[in-house]
């Protein structure tokens, strides 16, 4: 019986990555995301190509109402969840503390801290039941503050803090628990952030090779494949380039 992963923010970047890594390797996926269209042609194009099965949730993991509405009713063929990834955040904006957009600080509040909760929350029933493993996307923001990031740095520290406390409470249940914080990663992240100016975007990545996308995807995919008595608790990858969230070195 093939093993089944649930992955937010599917439809692109790292939650793609992931997915297309996992049905490689023979899992069935729960793929969920804001943008139905875009989640369908990923879940199509992956049954299609690894003969897997797919099922396509389509919410705002800030959205608790929806969030509960939909894991909490899955078919009973899918039920039988071995893996969470909560890969869905974002970063808007990098500014100054006094200059910084309010509306931007609650989205990514509320994507990246109590969206992570509310689907770990939601989907922990069925990992019980499995003796399941949680992975969630942090980043390297979580470990150092750097300048200008602020309240996206705060959102990560807290996926950080909130990983190691789900490790601590779930040991019980045999649950696994394992935070992956990436560096910089060439995806939409930056385009995303500076809201469409793909000349910010760019500059972010100039005078280096970044992460890809499939790198982290690699990851995901050697932490959830150590033997049952394994947990990789918390892992820091970075390109060469970079040693932390504020040292990069870019060539002239």
């Amino acid at each position: 019986m093939s093993k089944i992963i649930l992955i937010t923010g599917a439809s692109s970047g790292f939650g793609k990555a992931i997915a297309e890594k996992f049905a490689a390797g023979g899992w069935d996926l729960i793929l969920t995301a804001r943008r139905k269209e875009k989640l369908e042609i990923v879940a199509h194009d992956i049954e299609k190509k690894y003969g897997v099965k797919t099922l396509s949730l389509i919410f705002d993991v800030q959205n608790k109402e929806a969030v509960f509405q939909q894991i909490s009713n899955l078919p009973n063929q899918w039920q039988a969840i071995d893996l969470l990834v909560n890969n869905a955040g974002l970063a808007l904006g990098r500014d100054s503390f006094e200059n910084a957009n309010i509306e931007d600080w609650d989205t990514m509040i509320d994507t990246n801290v109590k969206g992570l909760l509310y689907c770990s929350k939601a989907v922990l029933p069925y990992l019980i039941k499995q003796q399941g493993h949680i992975i969630n996307i942090g980043s390297t923001a979580g470990k150092e503050v750097y300048k200008d990031g602020n309240v996206y740095c705060a959102s990560k520290h807290a996926v950080d803090a909130i990983t190691k406390a789900q490790r601590i409470d779930l040991l019980q249940y045999k649950i696994k628990v394992t935070a992956i914080h990436p560096g910089a990663v060439e995806t939409d992240f930056s385009l995303v952030r500076f809201k469409g100016d793909a000349t910010k975007a760019a500059a972010v990545y100039a005078g280096y090779e970044p992460l890809k996308a499939e790198d982290i995807a690699d990851t995901a995919w050697f932490v959830a494949n150590t033997p049952k008595h394994v947990c990789i608790n918390d892992l820091v990858m970075t390109c060469v380039a970079q040693a932390n969230s504020m040292y990069l070195h870019k060539d002239a």
